[in-house]
């Protein structure tokens, strides 16, 4: 019941989405290795789509066969995608993840996502091996309001409650770890919710421009010190660990066996939070394009020649 309606929504997302690059690879031998093409999605957010674009030039490389549809939508839309097969694979933070599942997630990121793996396997997911890189939502200032406001800590936003603008994604007045966790953990009141993207340029924009007074922001986006932001401590512990790892349907990994999972958990150990703000750098800050990012860093970690 909980995912019929959504599966209705997602196979129509997907659809739109249908004339998205699709790519079948090639290992490095020039073969290909026998089996379902391997569909692979993303989150409608620049970081989200950079690193299934890693998992997905990882795959080909090793001969997998590869069908690319990124940038579909919220969780909402992806992972129920997932769930009836629409999609095969997508990077997932498992902290939001657990908590969109309904499950309890904490700052313990081998906690976390031993559950995870246990809330999602009767739906027929499993998720593989997480990275270090960790992402997790945090709440962003100007440096100008957080010297006028004096602020340092997410709490201190109580001080100014009904005064200040917030924007995030449209979803974030649902979501417990966003607008919801903020007024029912920290005690806040905001005069207005603005729906903006995901802590992309839309929330930057409307950040330097004082359209908004506290904005979502991902805690690995370079943009936050391009733009000399300041990142709030997230000092009630709201957020919990929110490490990527690749959630696979269990019917590809039992297409392909415990080789397909070692490709991508390789990938997976080297991707550090370090690594992921410089990737992010490259694309968000520097403009560059997202395949070639991540051919270039799957290079030099020594996955592909």
């Amino acid at each position: 019941m909980r995912t019929l309606r959504r599966r209705t929504i997602a196979g129509a997302a997907i659809a739109a989405f249908a004339l998205i690059a699709a790519a079948c690879g090639s290992g490095g031998d020039g073969g290909t290795i026998d089996g379902p093409t391997i569909t692979i999605g993303s989150a409608n957010f620049s970081e989200n789509a950079l690193v299934a674009e890693i998992y997905a030039q990882a795959l080909e490389s090793e001969g997998y066969q590869v069908e690319r549809k990124l940038n579909i939508g919220s969780r909402e839309i992806y992972a129920p995608a997932l769930e009836a097969g629409e999609l095969d694979l997508v990077p997932e933070y498992i902290g939001t993840m657990l908590t969109f599942l309904g499950g309890a997630a904490t700052p313990d990121s081998a906690e976390t996502h031993a559950a995870l793996r246990v809330a999602w396997e009767p739906a027929g997911i499993e998720v593989l091996d997480y990275a270090p890189a960790q992402d997790k939502n945090g709440f962003v200032v100007t440096q100008a309001t957080a010297d006028e406001l004096g602020l340092a800590k997410v709490s201190d936003l109580a001080a100014h409650n009904g005064t200040l603008v917030l924007g995030g994604p449209p979803e974030c007045p649902e979501r417990d770890l966003c607008l919801k966790g903020l007024e029912s953990i920290y005690g806040l009141d905001f005069a207005e919710f603005r729906p903006l993207d995901a802590g992309g340029p839309i929330t930057v924009a409307a950040l330097a421009g004082d359209e908004i007074q506290v904005g979502l922001m991902f805690t690995s986006s370079s943009s936050i010190f391009a733009n000399g932001f300041v990142l709030l401590e997230d000092d009630k512990g709201m957020q919990p660990a929110e490490n990527l790892a690749p959630a696979v349907r269990a019917e590809i990994i039992e297409a392909y066996g415990d080789d397909f999972k070692q490709v991508l958990n390789s990938v997976s150990a080297k991707l550090t939070t370090a690594e992921l703000t410089s990737l992010n750098k490259f694309v968000e800050v520097d403009g560059e394009d997202p395949e070639k990012v991540a051919a270039e860093w799957l290079k030099a970690i020594g996955v592909v020649e």
